[in-house]
């Protein structure tokens, strides 16, 4: 369905991926640790073959994250993960990269429409990104993976978001990378934006139902401030 500009009244974003450019980054990893094997890969390609391999354990991820959800586990996992994330701090690792001239789509989008976080991520990852580049000033809220019931690919995120904005769900815009960014939207019956600068792929965020696929996340505001 193409997407409707004139519901559009807030919008929500999705971090990794979207706003922070951490899953390149993650490629350029996983495609050193396959370097030793790049001879068994078709022209020696393992870039290719590393964000194949993390999109393909993406699902599994999800669906173990919305498990743990299910199962009341999932404030374990995320002590867990602030856990780690203090670890990390401590020995001043970036928070990782964000994607150029986000900082600056922002400040232009907040003169014109209430902004969200929806991130599945923890609480304290979450702000150590967006405090780290100066990014909080631009939200109305921001949702993590703490902060309703159930995280993404469930609505209730989005939903929360959309009451603390005061603007209705279905005049909302959830702009992410993942099929389960797609899914919560479509469920929330919010329009969606699915970006390719991410882990998503065309196909598989078209076939989740996004009303529009951009290559990166500055293109939105092509058609938001047109």
């Amino acid at each position: 369905m193409p997407l409707d500009l004139n519901r559009i009244r807030a919008l929500c974003f999705d971090i990794d991926g979207t706003l922070r450019d951490t899953d390149d980054q993650f490629v350029v990893q996983v495609a050193a640790w396959l370097s030793p094997f790049r001879g068994l890969f078709p022209n020696r390609n393992t870039a290719l073959y590393a964000r194949r391999l993390i999109m393909w354990l993406e699902n599994p991820g999800t669906y173990l994250q919305g498990l743990a959800d299910r199962l009341g586990i999932d404030r374990d996992l995320y002590r867990l993960a602030n856990s780690l994330d203090q670890l990390r701090r401590r020995r001043r690792l970036s928070p990782g990269p964000v994607v150029p001239g986000v900082p600056e789509m922002l400040a232009a989008l907040h003169a014109r429409y209430p902004l969200a976080v929806v991130s599945a991520r923890g609480q304290h990852t979450t702000l150590t990104f967006l405090e780290g580049y100066d990014l909080v000033r631009f939200f109305t809220v921001i949702v993590t993976g703490q902060t309703c019931q159930h995280t993404k690919p469930y609505p209730d995120p989005i939903e929360y978001a959309a009451r603390q904005m005061a603007v209705p769900v279905e005049n909302c815009l959830m702009i992410g990378d993942t099929t389960a960014d797609i899914r919560a939207g479509r469920l929330a019956q919010a329009q969606t934006v699915g970006v390719l600068c991410g882990f998503g792929e065309r196909e598989e965020l078209e076939k989740e139902g996004a009303d529009q696929i951009v290559v990166t996340t500055l293109e939105i505001l092509d058609f938001l401030l047109s």
